[in-house]
């Protein structure tokens, strides 16, 4: 046991040295992590500043939460707006007149035929021919660009108006 004590007498001095100079490293390590937690606290307050939470934890859950909700309106929007073009699609939005003289000399251009139809060329073809006597009006359907019955000269040139009407866009030519 005396040489045990002997050899810890010799080696003292070292050993309170690596201690103290363990200490010191640690003091120093501590010193740089409280730094860097400080500046880290700082970027922390700057960014839950007026944000009305208190913790980053129900920030990011009323986070997640507006944009589960923003998703949901935008499916309900892309669902309405589907269902608007479909509708849009049916309806009779091009249009498609030739205005003339349906008795040659006598009289003038009094004497119409409109076509009214959508993208899928569905529709109608209404058709008033007048002269002195009195004015008759006329209306045939169309599907797909045709109809049941026979088109004059003129119907067909106001569906064919109202066709080209509907690839450029317009409501009428």
């Amino acid at each position: 046991m005396a040489e045990l004590n002997g050899l810890i007498m010799e080696q003292l001095a070292g050993i309170v040295a690596g201690i103290v100079l363990i200490l010191l490293i640690l003091l120093i390590v501590i010193i740089v992590q409280g730094a860097k937690l400080k500046k880290m606290r700082r970027k922390y307050e700057t960014m839950m500043a007026g944000s009305g939470v208190e913790n980053l934890e129900t920030l990011l859950i009323d986070l997640k939460v507006q944009m589960d909700t923003i998703e949901d309106e935008q499916e309900t929007h892309r669902a309405s707006m589907k269902s608007l073009r479909s509708k849009l699609a049916g309806l009779k939005g091009h249009i498609g007149i030739k205005r003339y003289n349906a008795f040659g000399e006598r009289g003038s251009d009094l004497s119409f035929s409109l076509a009214i139809v959508d993208d899928n060329q569905d529709g109608m073809v209404l058709t008033g021919i007048y002269n002195r006597d009195g004015s008759y009006v006329y209306a045939k359907p169309l599907e797909a660009g045709q109809s049941t019955y026979s088109l004059s000269p003129e119907e067909k040139e106001a569906v064919t108006l109202a066709q080209q009407a509907g690839q450029n866009g317009n409501a009428t030519p």
